[in-house]
């Protein structure tokens, strides 16, 4: 299936590895030309060298997206995006009553205040020119709690409802937002949630990693590639008629028939 997608400019965030990297890849096989973001130098020049090899062109913004000067860069860079695929880190595992104002603050920067920034800034160039794609990437706790990731899945849930409203308001444009909600990726931060609950169980990491692919019905962790297929697919022509959805991309971990 063609998505439609050459030579369409794509902004993705955090792009250097993860979902991130499985987005812009996916996207960098449909022919978009891609601005993304990152902190690590060399992995993510690593990352635009393999993206490169699609024949795409890649531009590297280094730093925090949630740094507003980086925010900056990024946007001149890309000034006219047809796609922005928000996707940040979230805070670290933490018991809840360890954190003070501080971190919750910035924890609600990270995942909520700095898509909505992005949001703003590409929004209305999106509608005018008739089409858009905005895609967040958030986390399947925002509907299935996790112990010691409350304050990143509070966040993604504020940015969700936040713009449940808005993606209706220009959906007659040709611009539609949806979330991608990942369960249990093969990705660094999995492999740290594994390492914490095994900590706290006492037990050995490959033994925890098997015990929760167990729960998962489809057996298995999902990986960045699958991952990225879907963002792509949301990202395409033949998705316009999608927006204001929340996509859980969970091996039917989370058990509900709606």
């Amino acid at each position: 299936m063609d998505l439609g997608l050459n030579r369409r400019k794509a902004i993705v965030c955090a792009a250097s590895r993860g979902l991130g990297k499985g987005c812009a890849t996916a996207l960098a096989e449909e022919g978009c030309d891609l601005t993304i973001n990152g902190r690590d130098a060399n992995v993510t020049d690593r990352t635009a060298d393999e993206l490169r090899e699609h024949g795409v062109n890649v531009t590297v913004i280094l730093g925090d997206i949630s740094d507003r000067d980086v925010q900056a860069q990024l946007l001149e860079a890309c000034p006219q995006p047809d796609i922005l695929v928000n996707n940040n880190g979230g805070p670290p595992l933490r018991d809840f009553r360890d954190l003070d104002r501080e971190a919750i603050i910035a924890g609600v920067t990270q995942n909520m205040v700095t898509p909505i920034e992005l949001v703003q800034a590409v929004i209305d160039g999106m509608a005018e020119r008739g089409f858009g794609r905005i895609v967040n990437i958030t986390s399947l706790s925002v509907y299935q709690p996790i112990l010691g990731l409350d304050l990143s899945s509070g966040a993604r849930a504020g940015l969700t409802s936040f713009l449940a409203g808005v993606a209706r308001s220009v959906a007659n444009r040709n611009v539609t937002i949806n979330n991608l909600l990942p369960g249990k990726i093969d990705t660094d931060r999995i492999r740290t949630t594994i390492r914490y609950a095994a900590d706290k169980a006492g037990t050995q990491v490959e033994a925890e990693k098997s015990r929760q692919e167990k729960l998962i019905p489809a057996g298995r962790l999902g990986n960045p590639e699958e991952f990225g297929k879907t963002c792509a697919f949301l990202c395409s022509v033949h998705a316009g008629y999608i927006t204001g959805q929340n996509i859980r991309l969970d091996g039917g971990f989370y058990q509900s028939a709606f």
